[in-house]
């Protein structure tokens, strides 16, 4: 008898591993976070946090709908929803009180996003010249502008950018074939390869400056990004992506634009948008972003082109 309570308390460990492991350890930490704030609503309301009822949840999510996005607002409810799921307990996220009181919350706030500003082309072109420019040391400059170059080259997100090692590049004819372990849509490890072939204007080419970066850095395995200890000597620790952020507003400032609508995803969005008003289709975007779904992906081609075709262009003055 003993030997099977034994075994069954290790299934439940076991089981409750597997569903940890199922998500990326980002994503729990966004999960528990999350789930920190229903916790203090909860404690300042005499509600348990866990397990919740439906009830709770929807009056949280009217508490949030008067200073927090709609994008938010489902973010927090996904996230109860998977601490109790990960705790052993059950909650109906789809209950009648949850999803017509959401519904009602969007009609009132709209859906409307405003997203974080893309960096384009004419943008990307200004912060490597200022980067170049700078009395710093070169192999500062050199890392920080393939930072750039590569994450919006190959439509990364940061959290990819700075978790790329030596042994996933692999430099061909045509340009450089970077290989990703893992990403927020690839949460099993399949993995997916980007190309990016060289430009024909090697300043701005984010090969050639790769490159030039790995000569210079000597690095020959592990991180291909990483941190400056104090004046130019390069550690082995991998950069955060915080880091990045701070490095393109810092660019961005340094440029003489203004930073603040700005993100570590306008690397990506100027990507997909710079790609989308050149006349790729969403297919050729989708396979360098990896999205898996063509909703953001068609946003940023309605963005690109709404200029083009232009009702008002044909009105003659």
């Amino acid at each position: 008898m003993n030997d099977l309570v034994t075994d069954l308390k290790k299934l439940h460990e076991d089981t409750l591993s597997n569903l940890k492991l199922s998500k990326a350890n980002n994503t729990l930490r966004a999960y528990k976070s999350d789930f920190k704030d229903f916790g203090v609503f909860c404690a300042k309301h005499g509600f348990n946090s866990i397990p919740t009822e439906p009830k709770v949840v929807s009056l949280y999510l009217t508490h949030l709908s008067a200073s927090s996005k709609i994008s938010t607002i489902r973010r927090r409810l996904v996230s109860i929803g998977m601490v109790h799921k990960l705790k052993g307990h059950y909650l109906d996220t789809k209950h009648p009180i949850i999803i017509e009181n959401l519904m009602g919350i969007k009609r009132k706030k709209g859906t409307i996003q405003s997203g974080k500003k893309p960096i384009l082309i004419n943008h990307l072109k200004q912060i490597i010249d200022v980067i170049d420019d700078q009395k710093v040391e070169k192999i500062k400059k050199l890392r920080n502008r393939t930072v750039i170059l590569i994450g919006f080259g190959g439509g990364f997100r940061r959290t990819e950018l700075i978790s790329t090692d030596y042994e996933d590049i692999d430099f061909v004819k045509e340009g450089v074939k970077i290989t990703l372990r893992r990403s927020k849509t690839d949460q099993f490890g399949e993995g997916m390869t980007k190309g990016l072939p060289y430009f024909s204007n090697e300043k701005y080419c984010p090969v050639t400056s790769l490159k030039n970066w790995l000569n210079l850095s000597k690095i020959k395995n592990g991180p291909i990004f990483r941190r400056f200890a104090k004046g130019a000597i390069l550690t082995k620790h991998r950069l955060t992506d915080q880091s990045v952020v701070l490095i393109i507003k810092e660019c961005l400032r340094l440029a003489g634009i203004e930073n603040t609508n700005f993100s570590g995803h306008s690397l990506r969005s100027g990507f997909a948008t710079a790609a989308a008003e050149s006349g790729a289709d969403e297919r050729s975007i989708m396979a360098m972003t990896g999205h898996k779904t063509t909703q953001m992906v068609r946003r940023y081609i309605k963005e690109a082109n709404i200029f083009k075709n232009n009702a008002l262009s044909k009105i003659k003055m």
